[in-house]
């Protein structure tokens, strides 16, 4: 299984001044600006932790799904949510020939936290051996920032204060997570269940 972000967030989608105001940074003056692209990449770095922790993608954007084998040719769970559409599905066979299957084949099957893609008639279309069945798809909660629940959208905040904060740290090098980010996080991060957990 492999899974690939086609289209990235845009520049645009990313709270800069929320979280200038979340610093409390000046402003007024004219180099006002000066500092948004390291703010960008703090944000970015934060969102990519909470998506990271909680298995969601929070802005909108497009991804690639790879699997070389259904594990339930009944249901395949998508690995990230909440997805919002699907907009293709092609069986690829060992020599990379593809074939796209009709919309009428598959629907999407929504849900918070474990989002599936099920077959119209009884089982998904067959992977040949060697082959791939690959799945082109929309998750995220909205294109924008404002689309976020708010506490995810605190947790974001949070966590790239932080990183601005503590930028130059070097000791803070095994990765961890302030505690108000990961409580703000608990409720979305995907439960394990069964002899894996």
């Amino acid at each position: 299984m492999m899974l690939i972000e086609e289209t990235q967030v845009p520049d645009a989608a990313l709270p800069v001044d929320a979280l200038k105001r979340h610093l409390r940074l000046g402003s007024g003056f004219a180099e006002d600006d000066v500092q948004d692209a390291v703010l960008g990449s703090f944000l970015r770095a934060a969102m990519a932790a909470v998506e990271a922790r909680t298995g969601k993608a929070l802005i909108s954007r497009g991804f690639v799904w790879t699997l070389h084998q259904w594990r339930d040719p009944q249901a395949a769970v998508f690995p990230i949510a909440p997805v919002s559409a699907v907009s293709q599905l092609a069986i690829v066979d060992r020599f990379g020939a593809a074939e796209l299957r009709e919309a009428s084949d598959y629907r999407l099957e929504q849900d918070g936290f474990a989002p599936k893609l099920r077959p119209m008639a009884s089982v998904l279309p067959g992977i040949p051996g060697g082959g791939a069945a690959e799945i082109r798809f929309t998750a995220g909660y909205g294109p924008g920032f404002d689309d976020l629940p708010a506490d995810i959208a605190q947790a974001v905040l949070l966590l790239a204060a932080h990183y601005y904060e503590y930028r130059d740290e070097t000791s803070l090098s095994q990765g961890c997570m302030p505690f108000g980010v990961t409580s703000l996080i608990a409720r979305y991060r995907p439960m394990r269940m069964g002899f894996g957990a």
